[in-house]
């Protein structure tokens, strides 16, 4: 027994081949036997293959091999039956894998098993009958069944003998599929009266050594004349078949015509000869010629069958034809996964492309049936590698992390091409080890929170909420308030953090008028070592509350002068007396202003715009009407609870002056005004005469200093030019007051001792009055302005400025 050994070694990255090695040993071999030394081959110590727990893994069930690891050579573990295993195909070859642990590496190994002459080539049947017209013409020729040797090679079948020939010889015809058909040709004319009977023997012969044969009996009866022989219709007749056909599918039917009549013209059909894998497989109805499936196709043993049909008539010629039948694959077998070698557990700051699992994948169709697709599922974490046929690796694809999955189940799943697909998987199941590296995380990325003003100092506003993914001490969080300012002052002052819960507290009360918001960052640590943190930034926000009522910008409330509008009696409904305008220093709804009229001398005179604060009249003024009229306006916001503020409109009737001036005096003054206004004039009147005495003091002693002066320049010879400044008259004469400015003075009839003083006219439809006084003073301004909207309450009238300011003695 010759031992060929055929090494071929390669390195790959990891994960991949690391060798290859290929051995060609017969069939046949006894248990024990050696097969090749794969410590040696392979370059391996037989220390590395013991600590490395070789083992020989396989994708098929039967395992002929078995390794020995003291030795480091591999043996015959059963026998190896060539034609079991292999059939008929010519490269006939085990292949196995070498699989070592720590590190993970795999060897291939392949082993070709020859051929050995030890199967005698083979008839289906042991007699064949022919009948044969005398009147058969020498040449003709009569199709018999071809022997099988089920050896491959040189082995196989290679000769037929027929004895005895001196009436027959043999024919061989090689056909597509590199087969040959034999058969027997007639030499001579045959007699039937000297001969009716023949006995042949057909001996098939093979070329092993030593060679090995078979025989079949051939009988031949001698018939009357016929001289037609059937004729097929075709001779190769082609179907299809799918390979999961059920028994009794039609797959052809043949026809072949008989030039004779009667007996000699009948037709009927056999199955001549078959190939070794298509016995069994097809039966022919003898008198239709439909052939029909009696038996199991398997695309992946066979991809086309050959059968040989022949037709006999009933004088005993014969005609053949041959039927090629595709057996067209279906996709009826699954991927087979086998798990070749994988770890448990893995830590998870393992590197990237760190192998987890070997995988081999098998699958027994052909074609886009056959064709695989590997993938895991859904999983970020790890991928799916093929390093060489068919053989993947499932290795980490990115960082992994403990706190986010402690454990994976990765299930690798393998489908084909297949319609419909078929596929299969597995599930891993991989624990992972934990380091620390998880920051504390917020729940939100900003946070936003509302306080109402005037909200009491310690009050908890909200809480930020931060969690971290560790473990333990890892995974304690405290909060910290980082160090900030708002508007120059440390946001400490403004609110605390809780270190252990993250509730946030106002410090002080807050103001809406004085600030709207602010922003913040509260920083979360955790308690690693070193500790790990993050941040957020939080807005507080305040929401404004209805604590400021409205202010009255206009009429303007004084307490030395009374404010009136005048209204002539020619105003018709609707005329615009006036414009009430508040504001309010709050927000939204809360500076929403309303007017109200609450109260009045005459309800039916005047009313109040509600929105905009206008009082107008709603009738025609008459002579009855009273020349004073008194407004109160309350102005309300719309917060709740609202706020309000009043004003006072007083309102003079009249179409002139005259009319206004006796009622002056009526008007209601306020007491406290007065006593206030007492007082002021009183301590005027003691800083003017203070002021007045420091003049005449200041006066006298310039007085004597010029004096002196005179008195000297007297006594010298220069010249004395006295020196007035611009504007002033003589101090000898009316005093030191510029001659443009002087004094104007007018008095009533009712005036005694006061006297007054005038000053220009702030406003033109203002009439300002002091009812204290007993003396008044006018001054008509006679200047007209038009505006663009005559409905405003700035709109120009005809009334009448007056000033009354007196000093009482």
């Amino acid at each position: 027994m010759t031992r060929q050994v055929l090494l071929f070694i390669s390195v790959f990255s990891l994960s991949a081949v690391l060798g290859q090695v290929s051995y060609s040993i017969p069939e046949e071999m006894a248990k024990g036997s050696f097969v090749g030394n794969i410590a040696q081959d392979l370059g391996l110590d037989v220390k590395r293959m013991k600590s490395g727990k070789a083992r020989v893994f396989t994708r098929d069930s039967a395992e002929y091999m078995e390794l020995n690891k003291e030795r480091g050579v591999l043996l015959i573990k059963e026998r190896i039956d060539r034609e079991a295993l292999c059939g008929q195909t010519m490269l006939c070859a085990l292949h196995y894998q070498i699989i070592l642990e720590d590190p993970m590496e795999f060897y291939s190994v392949n082993i070709e098993i020859t051929d050995i002459n030890d199967n005698p080539p083979t008839f289906e049947t042991d007699k064949l009958h022919f009948n044969i017209s005398e009147s058969t013409p020498p040449g003709t020729t009569f199709i018999l069944d071809r022997a099988i040797d089920v050896d491959v090679g040189e082995n196989g079948l290679k000769t037929y003998v027929l004895k005895p020939s001196d009436a027959f010889s043999l024919k061989m015809n090689s056909q597509m599929d590199s087969s040959k058909i034999v058969e027997m040709l007639l030499q001579r004319p045959l007699d039937r009266e000297k001969n009716d009977h023949l006995a042949l023997v057909l001996t098939a012969v093979d070329g092993g050594d030593p060679q090995m044969t078979g025989t079949m009996q051939i009988v031949v009866s001698v018939l009357d004349s016929n001289d037609n022989a059937p004729v097929f219709t075709q001779a190769i007749y082609k179907a299809s078949i799918k390979e999961n056909a059920s028994v009794g599918t039609i797959v052809a039917r043949v026809t072949a015509e008989d030039a004779d009549l009667g007996f000699n013209s009948k037709i009927s059909y056999s199955i001549s000869n078959a190939v070794d894998h298509a016995r069994g497989l097809f039966k022919i109805n003898k008198d239709t010629g439909e052939i029909t499936l009696v038996g199991t196709l398997d695309y992946e043993k066979s991809r086309n069958v050959q059968i040989n049909i022949r037709a006999s008539d009933g004088g005993g010629l014969t005609g053949s034809c041959k039927v090629i039948v595709d057996v067209l694959d279906v996709n009826d077998n699954k991927p087979d996964i086998h798990i070749m070698s994988k770890s448990n557990i893995i830590s998870e700051d393992a590197k990237t492309n760190t192998v987890v699992t070997m995988i081999s994948v098998d699958d027994a169709d052909s074609g886009e049936n056959g064709k695989l697709l590997c993938f895991i599922s859904d999983d970020t974490h790890f991928t799916l590698k093929s390093t060489s046929n068919n053989f993947y690796s499932l290795v980490t694809d990115s960082d992994l992390d403990r706190e986010r999955s402690s454990e994976y189940n990765i299930t690798v799943s393998c489908s084909d091409e297949g319609v419909p697909s078929l596929s299969s998987s597995v599930t891993l199941t991989l624990q992972i080890s934990d380091v620390n590296d998880n920051a504390p995380v917020f729940e939100r990325s900003s946070y936003e929170a509302y306080i109402v003003e005037n909200n009491t100092p310690g009050l908890s506003i909200f809480t930020v909420k931060a969690r971290d993914a560790d473990w333990n001490q890892n995974a304690r969080v405290s909060y910290i308030l980082e160090d900030s300012s708002v508007n120059g002052v440390p946001v400490s002052s403004y609110v605390s953090v809780s270190a252990d819960s993250g509730v946030i507290h106002a410090v002080r009360s807050f103001d809406y008028e004085q600030i709207k918001d602010f922003h913040f960052r509260v920083r979360a640590q955790d308690g690693g070592s070193p500790p790990l943190s993050s941040n957020v930034s939080v807005k507080i926000v305040i929401q404004d509350q209805n604590d400021n009522p409205p202010q009255v910008l206009y009429p303007v409330q004084t307490g030395g002068s009374l404010v009136a509008e005048m209204v002539p009696r020619s105003a018709d409904v609707g005329y615009l007396v006036t414009k009430v305008v508040a504001v309010d220093v709050d927000s939204g709804q809360n500076a929403w202003l309303s007017y109200k009229l609450q109260k009045a001398t005459d309800r039916a005179l005047f009313e109040v715009g509600s929105q905009n604060g206008e009082i107008r009249s709603i009738r025609q003024v008459s002579d009855k009407d009273a020349v004073k009229q008194r407004l109160t306006v309350i102005v309300e916001d719309n917060g709740q609870p609202s706020r309000s503020a009043t004003v006072i409109v007083n309102v003079v009737v009249a179409d002139s002056f005259p009319e206004v001036l006796s009622e002056f005096t009526d008007f209601p003054h306020d007491k406290e005004y007065n006593d206030n206004l007492t007082f002021y004039l009183v301590l005027a009147l003691a800083v003017v005469s203070f002021l007045f005495i420091t003049s005449l003091v200041v006066i006298i002693s310039v007085k004597i200093y010029r004096w002196r002066q005179s008195r000297i320049l007297y006594h010298s010879s220069l010249p004395v030019i006295p020196y007035y400044p611009p504007r002033y008259s003589d101090t000898l004469g009316t005093g030191t007051l510029p001659h443009v400015y002087n004094y104007e003075v007018c008095r009533t009839t009712d005036s005694r001792k006061s006297d007054c003083k005038f000053g220009r006219a702030a406003s033109q439809n203002v009439l300002i009055m002091d009812p204290s006084s007993t003396g008044t003073m006018q001054r008509i301004q006679s200047e007209k302005s038009i505006l663009d909207e005559p409905d405003s309450p700035l709109e120009v009238r005809n009334h009448l400025l007056f000033f009354l300011c007196c000093h009482h003695t």
